[in-house]
């Protein structure tokens, strides 16, 4: 792998991981594209961390995601199976059975508009069959953009979004997509509902044999596998399929990091106890299973509670957005997850995905919070000291691990990142003899500021800290969920809006915080509760009384690792 890059295989397990990871890979790929004119330098994250380079049958370099999903049957709408670079026709009308054959055709899902126009401005399906890809400069993504060339793209309506795959700008190696036919996505029946569902997809040798064939092949061109991120569905059956795809990778890579992260959708109806009970029971096993065998797991959600209590969802003051709709979650989401992953994906000087578990996850704490400032409120005239101080004391990211309101709670160690804001407004620039108007003022660098605000903020807490040139890039088919007051880079605008957003600078943070000895106690204390007589359904899919109970114990202990005051400087 060139640059020595240090690899991570991606796992993708359950639709709303389907949302959350096509936002994410649109956000790689919109990097990748960066237009001439750039101003952030280039080379502060490093793409083959996450994706790797091949070959088509025909000789054309392909760039592709280091990534294994899989979804149900129903899932895909007009995505092929195999992906779009690799197909051939030729092979097929190679086959020479002379006998006779019966038809069988599934309905054939209309494509896209946006991808029907994606199309067209990145290659063509000649007539002899064979997908012409555009060159790759270098080797790496697709071609430079240039407004000369390239078509405006049309932008997805939320009305048209129906799956993931509507929205996906990315090509997939035909090793990605793994469906799981067995299920439905779609219709009341044949439902992936329930934990041990999902556990027992992965104790059948079909579908086992075919996730260690893909991890095979994906790993064994690696030169330095740093370690997997599991983007994984935490309120339905996927819980279980990411459990046993955790406890597979640690089994097998032994000593490689296991970052998971657990997905789930916005508010849930009160109207609807099958599925929010389910929900419950899901999140609960997830959570516990998951931290047993991933070096690090963060539940990410825009919704207020883990537990059976709605809270109404979390609140951006410069985003507008639909918590009904997944198009939406998923973008917000796969911002945050594109900022706090960037340790183990710098070019310079990375964080192993092992070291940073190791930095959060002392003394048993293996779950960990998310929060993000999206996009981060910083004004044309002012300085970060300045933006900073005026955020005072209060938590300066919004929550987004459904842990309630975080003031009051401690924090025992933390990984921030701050990226997308030009060097010149890193330092104060206040003239000389003006008096300061606080520490933060005084600090020469960046990196400084941010490092001794975050010492200011939480005097006994164990810090890393990121800053980084490199915006967040939300190019349609990005939702558009921003308000009027922002311009093109995110910023907040004093005067008229200069166009459309087209990237935004992003405060993000990974959290051990004693928020999860509330949050974890009381999902215990609603699982406590349930009469499972009336719950039989899950209990036939696969878990017994005793896993419930063991269960429970579990989750009582992992709050009772994040009760105040056990700080690492204790």
């Amino acid at each position: 792998m060139a640059g020595g890059a240090r690899e991570v295989l991606t796992l993708q397990l359950g639709h709303f991981a389907g949302f959350v990871g096509a936002h994410w890979w649109n956000q790689q790929d919109a990097a990748l594209c960066r237009p001439t004119d750039a101003k952030e330098p280039p080379g502060e994250l490093c793409p083959d961390v996450l994706y790797r380079t091949g070959r088509t049958l025909h000789g054309q370099e392909t760039y592709t995601p280091r990534l294994i999903l899989m979804d149900l049957k129903g899932s895909l709408s007009s995505l092929k199976q195999e992906g779009g670079l690799y197909r051939d026709k030729q092979l097929d009308a190679a086959i020479a059975w002379q006998g006779k054959l019966t038809t069988h055709k599934e309905e054939i899902y209309p494509k896209n508009p946006y991808l029907q126009d994606l199309l067209s401005a990145e290659g063509v399906l000649n007539s002899d069959g064979i997908w012409r890809v555009k060159s790759i400069p270098n080797g790496k993504g697709p071609p430079p953009f240039t407004t000369a060339t390239t078509p405006k793209p049309v932008i997805p309506t939320e009305g048209s979004i129906r799956v993931w795959s509507d929205f996906l700008r990315v090509h997939l190696h035909p090793r990605s997509i793994c469906m799981i036919q067995k299920y439905n996505h779609d219709g009341e029946a044949g439902r992936l509902e329930a934990f041990g569902q999902g556990e027992s997809i992965l104790k059948e040798p079909k579908y086992l044999e075919e996730l260690e064939d893909r991890l095979h092949f994906y790993v064994e061109e690696c030169d330095y596998l740093q370690g997997f991120q599991i983007l994984c569905d935490l309120h339905n059956g996927f819980s279980g399929v990411g459990a046993k795809a955790a406890e597979l990778l640690h089994d097998e890579y032994s000593g490689r990091g296991i970052i998971t992260w657990g997905l789930l959708p916005g508010p849930y109806r009160l109207g609807e106890p099958q599925k929010n009970i389910y929900r419950l029971l899901n999140t609960a096993f997830g959570l516990v299973h998951l931290s047993a065998h991933s070096s690090l797991v963060c539940p990410l959600s825009l919704g207020g509670s883990l537990g059976l209590q709605p809270e109404p969802p979390v609140n951006f003051p410069h985003l507008q957005y639909d918590a009904t709709l997944p198009f939406h979650c998923g973008a917000i989401l796969a911002t945050a997850l594109d900022t706090v992953t960037v340790p183990y994906r710098l070019c310079s000087s990375p964080v192993s995905m092992v070291h940073l578990a190791d930095m959060l996850n002392f003394s048993g704490k293996k779950v960990v919070t998310a929060g993000a400032t999206i996009p981060f409120p910083l004004v044309p005239s002012q300085s970060l000291p300045d933006t900073l101080m005026q955020l005072g004391e209060a938590t300066p990211w919004t929550p987004l691990s459904a842990c309630g309101d975080p003031s009051g709670t401690c924090c025992f160690a933390q990984s921030v990142v701050l990226r997308g804001l030009d060097r010149a407004c890193h330092t104060s620039q206040l003239t000389p003899g003006t008096p300061l108007p606080s520490s933060l003022h005084a600090c020469t660098t960046g990196e400084e500021v941010l490092a001794q605000y975050l010492q200011q903020q939480q005097p006994r807490v164990r810090s890393s800290s990121h800053l980084l040139l490199t915006p967040c890039k939300v190019v349609p088919p990005y939702p558009y969920l921003f308000s009027s007051s922002l311009g093109q880079q995110g910023l907040v605008l004093d005067g008229p809006p200069t166009g459309a957003v087209e990237s935004i600078p992003v405060l993000g943070a990974l959290c051990s915080s004693s928020s999860l000895n509330r949050t974890l106690g009381d999902l215990a204390k609603d699982l406590a509760k349930l009469d499972l007589r009336r719950w039989a359904s899950f209990m036939d899919a696969g878990v017994e009384q005793d896993d419930l109970e063991e269960t429970l114990q579990e989750l009582r202990s992992l709050a009772q690792c994040y009760q105040s005051g056990d700080s690492l400087m204790d």
